[in-house]
């Protein structure tokens, strides 16, 4: 999605109230954002900690302030930072996150960012916003740059199925119709599972929502979603980041509050290195069950119990 988010961030980022900074990456994609810029563009280097306290330094002084890095160089290694510097002072400071999950593959838990969102939102002020398809950029960039709290955008593969216009950007959408699981995912992973479940029989077919933002707000659960949930017999999450401090956790807390009785809940997450192996995205999701053949799989089984009860 780097290309979308650097034509979102011409587009939406370039004005005089607004700096740049990168860890010293980004080359070879940044380029049309650096020239727009000029010297409020700044590679800050390989230096995360300094970054992050410097956007707040410029954003005290009035600036929307956007950071750049590989996920876990962008919110682990200064979380010191973002927390004392950053959200204590509730700063316009707009930390953006490439490769989320297990994006970054063979090389390893250094660069994986499973508990990016989580970690994040238990400081005061934060937001997080996980974007499914490269389109939903040029909404989600104009509409952190509106904001004066500080923000996390986790960046992945765009996987939208080729040929599929999905529908236009909103915190919740709901991609396909169907009379089996209700299923929610989290973010870009839902274009490769998108992918497989379009094609399937109505009858057993999930009714597919994606979320991009988080926390969860109840105000902002669609009067659809609801209407759905009254009637289901099961609730999935998908999402690639572990249980905990996920979406899943929220949205399970929100029923209980509620009081909806949902007969079968289940959370599909990361669950690390099951085989103390690395590979790539596409691996780790299998490991973990998060891809889109293990979801038809526990589909498929859980038709065939049905049928036998």
């Amino acid at each position: 999605m780097r290309k979308a988010l650097v034509d979102a961030l011409v587009e939406h980022v370039s004005q005089e109230n607004s700096v740049f900074l990168t860890g010293d990456l980004g080359f070879m994609a940044l380029e049309p954002l650096r020239d727009v810029m000029g010297c409020r563009f700044i590679n800050a280097g390989v230096a995360e900690q300094n970054m992050v306290s410097v956007a707040a330094g410029l954003a005290k002084t009035g600036f929307s302030v956007w950071v750049y890095s590989i996920a876990p160089f962008c919110y682990a290694r200064p979380f010191e930072q973002i927390r004392n510097d950053v959200c204590f002072h509730n700063l316009p400071v707009h930390l953006v996150g490439n490769g989320g999950g297990y994006g970054y593959g063979v090389m390893g838990s250094t660069h994986h960012a499973l508990e990016d969102y989580g970690v994040l939102l238990t400081l005061s002020g934060m937001r997080a916003y996980v974007p499914a398809f490269r389109y939903d950029l040029d909404t989600i960039i104009a509409k952190i740059q509106a904001l004066e709290h500080p923000t996390y955008l986790r960046l992945g593969k765009c996987e939208l199925p080729t040929g599929f216009r999905g529908p236009a950007y909103s915190a919740w959408r709901r991609l396909i119709e169907g009379s089996g699981v209700i299923l929610i995912v989290v973010g870009a992973i839902a274009g490769s599972i998108l992918e497989v479940l379009h094609d399937l029989d109505e009858s057993v077919r999930p009714e597919l929502w994606v979320v991009t933002e988080l926390p969860l707000k109840p105000e902002a659960i669609p009067a659809p979603f609801i209407t759905s949930l009254k009637s289901a017999r099961a609730l999935w999450v998908v999402e690639e980041h572990v249980a905990q401090g996920s979406f899943g956790h929220m949205l399970a807390s929100w029923l209980l509050e509620e009081s909806f009785r949902i007969p079968e809940f289940r959370h599909f997450h990361a669950r690390g290195y099951p085989s103390r192996t690395f590979g790539s995205q596409s691996f780790h999701r299998a490991e973990s069950g998060i891809d889109a053949a293990s979801l038809l799989q526990a589909i498929h089984v859980r038709e065939q119990l049905l049928h036998r009860s």
